[in-house]
This record gives C-alpha cells, structure tokens and sequence, in this order.
C-alpha cells in the first residue's frame, strides 16, 4: 500500500512539471512564443544557435574589430594617396620570441650582453617599422600615422628633439615607444667607456624626465659600437639593441641584403627627415615604404609586441 501511494505521489509530481513546462514554452516563462502560438526553442536546442562564450565570443570580437579597423584603413589610404591599403598585422605573440645576436655582429665575451640584430624571429609576413634621430617634426606625420593606424618605433637623439619634446610625447601618446639613439649622435666606438656611458645612459635620463619611462631598446648611431658599448647599454637598462635590414628614403629604398627583398621580421629603418635632407616629404617617404612592404604581401607590426 506504501509503495502504491508513493508511485501515485511521484506520477502526479511529474504531470505538474509536464504542465509547468508546457505553459512556460507559451506563456514566455522561458519561451518566446506566443499564447496558443508553437513555442520558439530556447537557446542551447535545435532550431536556435546556442550564445557564443568564452574563446568563440572573443574570436568574432577580435574580428569584427580587425574588420572595422581595415575599413577605416582603405578611407585613410586614399585620403594620403596610398597606392593599396595597409596590410592588417596579425596579432602578437602570447610569449616574445628569442632573440640572439646575427652572425657577424658579435662582439668578444658577448655572453650576457644585449642582441644586436636586423631581424627579429617569426614566420609571419611582417617587417617593423622604425624612425631615427627626430630633427623633422611634421605634423602632417603625426595625423598620417595615426589615421592609416600604422605601428612604428621612434629611437631619439636629444640633441635634435630639445627644441621640441612636445612633438614626441603627442606621438608617445598616440602609441608609439620612444627608444634611445644617443644624446648627441656620436660615433661611438671613437668614444672613450665614460664619453660612451654619458651619450647613452645620459639619453636614458632624457628620456625618462620627458617621457615618464627608461627605453629598453637602443639603437647606436649609424649602427657601429663596440663591447664598451653593450657593457654600458645594459647597465643603464638596455635589453635588445635592433639594427635594419633595409632603409626607406621618399624615393627608393637601401637594402642590406643580397636580395635586396624583404624577408619575415625584418626591421625597416627611416629617418625623421624632410625635404631639406631628402627628395621629399615625411608622408612621401611612408607612401614609399608602404607601397614597397604592401607590394611584397607585408603587414607592418609593432616591433616592442616582439623583442
């Protein structure tokens, strides 16, 4: 009699749910139908995809925001008279690669010291884009840049950028690191250890007072230095120090390379230059060098994303 009455009080417990259920699916406690209208299926079952989460949401988000920024890129690129539009750079590596000193640029006891190098390890389609010394300061650059949403690193000489610091930190603003090239851009390996020490962690001091941070990329002037050199870089706070395989000028380009191409992580070198020092303008030169990389099947990509 026990087990009857038990059986009963369970059947009538699984009716009310039944009928719950039911009438939520028409009523829209849970359900979107309608009163007496086919009930919609809820998320999750057939008939309607499931809401994204986690890694999915974030993947179409990550693309929607590439697709987006692509699309302002193509109205900036004929706004500046850019042959093509920017290629987009695909996105950081979680853990920067590991960067050694190039064959032929290594110094004697180099162990420990910073790599010296024209061209950072990936397998990705992209070059990086840096400027030297700072003496033009074209404002037309500055909006050029920022609206064609192209990445680029600015290493500084004080003796060039004193009349105006303003200028960089409206770029430092705008996302660009501010590295070192040295207070006076000097020949360095002419320089005694305390000449040396003074042209580059006295630019460390520059650029700490007027940009709120120590670089930790230096780039000595015209690519020459010596183990005084390294020794000094790093006790002042340098890690890594980026030569190039290849310089932009407003009409041509130098190569490094026997091959005179562009090859994956290869670091282009330009100049904060103007019509005075070369056959055209700063936006002229970046039509130039976009035109080149953008050719080649090459995105441009922050070079402190990778070293």
């Amino acid at each position: 009699m026990k087990r009857h009455r038990s059986g009963v009080v369970v059947l009538a417990a699984l009716l009310a749910a039944a009928v719950a259920s039911g009438c939520a699916a028409e009523t829209g406690g849970g359900g979107t139908g309608a009163p007496g209208g086919p009930a919609k299926p809820a998320a999750g079952q057939q008939g309607e995809a499931a809401p994204q989460v986690g890694p999915a949401r974030a993947l179409d988000t990550y693309a929607e925001a590439l697709r987006k920024k692509q699309a302002a890129r193509a109205v900036a690129a004929k706004k500046w008279g850019l042959a093509k539009t920017p290629l987009a750079a695909p996105e950081p590596p979680k853990t920067k690669p590991v960067i050694t000193t190039r064959k032929g640029f290594e110094v004697r006891d180099d162990k420990g010291l910073p790599p010296v190098f024209t061209t950072v390890p990936t397998k990705e389609k992209i070059v990086f884009l840096t400027m030297d010394d700072g003496a033009e300061k074209d404002p037309e650059l500055l909006r050029m840049m920022t609206e064609l949403s192209i990445p680029y690193s600015a290493f500084l000489s004080d003796y060039v950028t004193s009349d105006d610091y303003g200028y960089f930190k409206k770029m430092q603003q705008r996302g660009v690191t501010i590295s070192n090239h040295t207070l006076n851009h000097r020949y360095l390996p002419g320089l005694s250890y305390a000449e040396q020490k003074r042209e580059i962690c006295g630019q460390q001091e520059k650029i700490l007072k007027h940009y709120g941070k120590r670089p930790t990329l230096f780039r000595p002037p015209y690519g020459n230095y010596n183990r005084d050199t390294l020794v000094i870089a790093k006790s002042c706070g340098i890690t890594a120090v980026p030569l190039w395989s290849s310089e932009a000028f407003p009409d041509h380009m130098e190569w490094r390379e026997w091959d005179r191409d562009l090859h994956p992580g290869d670091i282009v070198l330009t100049h904060f230059r103007g019509k005075g020092d070369w056959k055209g303008s700063m936006p002229d030169m970046i039509r130039r060098v976009m035109k080149t990389i953008t050719d080649k099947g090459y995105a441009v990509a922050k070079l402190e994303d990778y070293v």
